[in-house]
């Protein structure tokens, strides 16, 4: 029978109005466990026979019921409370913290933001520029100026009453922007440089904590030595923390789950299994379907039990699909001369080879074996399939050491230096090969060069893709600007994988929390034509395997 299609999108979240109020109990409604006790004794030992000629009398030797919650007035919603309890804070923002998220301004809720005068001279020095800070300086001057226009030019106390944040559409931004108008005149320790941004940032924090002691005032910025000098000086500081898609980098989503011991017994009894195009399938019932996602790969392995490696297609309700794999560990199922040495890599290939599935990550430790899979699916369903038309390979260009300085050639030619990691997977996959002799060989890698196409980063804006299989390597330096410009290039019949390892991040200012790869996993779990898997075991070599975990 053919299986009803999954969700095409996400579900709708709650609003927080809806989320806090409680509905209002039903009048008259009680369940029958509740009625029964309020009947005598006598009335529970009556014959079947009785019943039938005395139906009424069970109803009129009732006892009075007791006053229910029913009869209580109803109460009504109540409106949204803020998160915190009493005054809002006051939030003073550095500038790198607006030049690292343009956005910020929207991203306190119910407390006020307040910007100091140094920060606008600092946004208007470091706006001019094609850079993503000089892009993010421009937007946030826009969105001043935007909240700026809604005042009245004749409001002369407009500024100092604030303005409200949601004037522009930002609903969740419940509080006030604050800019500084008058002069502030605070005697900072004769150590610090009064002319310094940094110290006249300070200043001003320290005259609000003066002028306003009941209400909390912290200063926010992205630098750690503006929050040591801040706290040294006694003055709270945070970091800024929306940025961060995850806390902590152990809770990211692993893309594969472990079966517990019993799984059979608990779910044995209602579960159906039937074959379908060289596939088994198995619908489940019961308290695993609310921990799966659709694309999650599930494993059993049970010391003298056949293995489960299945993969969920489907979850409807309360039931959920599972679907056994295409097992390439086999030399049978080799893709391009490539088999899988583990349990991880085989679900790699499996999603890789899948053509349901537009977008991929994949992450995990050097030589777990994400790039030479990745080209190995890539040149199989580009030569031999005939699925894609080429591939295209990018990869964020930042330096491990000092730079080398401007390179010459072409857009290929200065991108080659960068991608040494291909030409050592495509050596590795042309010695496969090994009945073609050193000329077939050479026709081979001729033939495969020509229909893998290398790109920049910086030119990627405007383009579409179309039937193409992209390539993002290192895309643990991506921010999640630049990661979503990348992923919406991609046209109809496009696959991207991206490839990442976020141990290994170069780009200053940004973390594993803040990563574009870890954005874009945690965005894209559970849709149905996407897929993610962590390789955990390096097949590069021992000595590659033993300096991953002590060095």
């Amino acid at each position: 029978m053919p299986l009803p299609k999954p969700p095409a999108k996400r579900a709708a979240q709650l609003s927080v109005v809806d989320f806090e109020s409680q509905p209002a109990p039903k009048p008259g409604k009680r369940s029958p466990r509740a009625a029964a006790p309020a009947e005598p004794l006598a009335a529970a030992k009556v014959r079947p026979a009785e019943v039938r000629t005395q139906a009424p009398a069970p109803v009129a030797v009732q006892a009075p019921p007791k006053p229910a919650p029913a009869e209580r007035p109803e109460p009504k919603a109540r409106a949204a409370k803020p998160r915190g309890t009493g005054p809002a804070k006051l939030f003073v923002l550095d500038t790198n913290v607006l030049m690292h998220d343009p956005m910020s301004l929207f991203r306190f809720d119910e407390h006020d933001v307040y910007l100091p005068m140094i920060t606008l001279e600092e946004l208007d020095d470091h706006k001019k520029g094609m850079t993503e800070v000089a892009r993010n300086a421009r937007q946030v001057s826009r969105d001043l100026d935007a909240l700026a226009a809604q005042m009245s030019s004749r409001d002369i106390n407009g500024m100092s009453e604030g303005l409200l944040l949601s004037q522009t559409g930002h609903r969740e931004a419940t509080g006030k922007l604050f800019f500084q108008t008058n002069l502030v005149n605070v005697t900072l320790p004769a150590g610090l440089p009064q002319g310094k941004a940094d110290n006249q940032i300070l200043g001003v924090v320290q005259a609000l904590r003066d002028q306003q002691p009941e209400r909390p005032v912290v200063l926010v910025s992205k630098d750690i030595n503006m929050r040591i000098k801040a706290r040294a000086l006694g003055l709270p500081a945070e970091d800024y923390f929306n940025d961060k898609t995850l806390d902590d980098g152990d809770l990211l989503y692993t893309g594969v789950l472990q079966l517990p011991a019993d799984f059979w017994d608990r779910h044995g009894k209602t579960m159906e299994s039937w074959n379908q195009g060289g596939f088994t399938y198995y619908r489940i019932s019961g308290p695993m379907v609310p921990a799966l996602m659709i694309n999650q790969f599930v494993y059993l392995e049970a010391p003298g039990a056949a293995p489960l490696h299945a993969k969920v297609t489907e979850i409807t309700g309360k039931t959920a699909v599972l679907r056994t794999l295409r097992e390439y560990t086999h030399a049978k199922n080799a893709v391009w001369g490539v088999t899988a040495r583990n349990r991880e890599q085989n679900f790699a290939l499996n999603l890789l080879m899948d053509p349901d599935c537009d977008f991929i990550t994949l992450t995990g430790t050097a030589g777990t074996g994400k790039t030479l899979m990745t080209l190995a699916a890539g040149l199989s369903q580009v030569m031999d399939d005939r699925r894609y038309t080429e591939i295209i390979v990018t990869r964020v260009t930042v330096p491990v050491g000092e730079d080398i300085g401007f390179l010459p050639g072409t857009e290929e030619e200065k991108m080659s230096p960068w991608m040494g990691a291909l030409d050592d997977n495509l050596e590795v996959l042309s010695k496969t090969d090994g009945g073609a002799g050193e000329w077939g060989r050479a026709a081979t890698n001729d033939l495969v060069r020509s229909k893998i196409k290398i790109k920049s980063l910086n030119f990627m804006r405007g383009r579409t893709f179309l039937n193409k299989f992209v390539l993002i390597d290192e895309a643990q330096n991506l921010t999640p600007k630049q990661m979503k410009t990348l992923i919406t290039r991609a046209g109809p019949g496009t696959k991207i994988v991206c490839l990442g390892n976020l141990a290994q991040i170069d780009t200053p200012y940004l973390t594993e929390g803040s990563s574009g790869l870890t954005y874009a996993v945690d965005r894209f779990k559970g849709w149905p034509h996407s897929g993610h898997v962590m390789l955990a075991r390096g097949e590069r070599s021992r000595l590659a395997d033993f300096a991953s975990e002590v060095l």
